[in-house]
């Protein structure tokens, strides 16, 4: 068997860190977490991650778009390449929308944030599941191969 893809989770929440912890644990997935953005950026360099799981919401309002900022771009290439979904209850906070109203609730990655995905919380855990291998089979196709 393949080594375990290692996911970050970046969220202030510890009952939220724990429930994915668990699910993403049971899925064979090595998991490290960070409870701030500051923390988020360091366990990217420390564990350099498959993936990273990002609450947009912390204590400040909006920390997690600042998260996406500096990982595209003020790390090296390979840090900061990492594919990163977006698992946000935003959209029951704010009026602040990251994809189309008029949406059905499906829109193209990277299209308003460069990530690769946005789940709204609450998540059941065949959808998280299923969005984390999703992403990370995307990042194993070559390039010419990617829609």
């Amino acid at each position: 068997m393949a080594t375990q893809a290692k996911v970050l989770v970046v969220d202030d929440d510890p009952d939220m860190v724990e429930s994915i912890r668990l699910i993403l644990e049971n899925a064979n997935y090595e998991v490290a977490s960070a409870e701030s953005v500051e923390e988020g950026l360091e366990q990217v360099k420390a564990v350099e991650p498959d993936l990273i799981l990002l609450d947009i919401m912390m204590p400040e309002g909006t920390e997690g778009f600042h998260f996406v900022w500096q990982l595209r771009n003020e790390f090296p290439a390979e840090l900061a390449e990492t594919p990163i979904v977006v698992l946000t209850a935003i959209h029951d906070h704010t009026k602040l929308r990251l994809y189309p109203e008029q949406s059905d609730g499906t829109y193209a990655a990277g299209e308003f944030l460069p990530v690769q995905g946005f789940i709204d919380k609450p998540v059941t855990p065949v959808q998280l599941v299923d969005t984390v291998r999703e992403v990370l089979a995307a990042q194993e196709e070559p390039p010419g191969d990617q829609a």
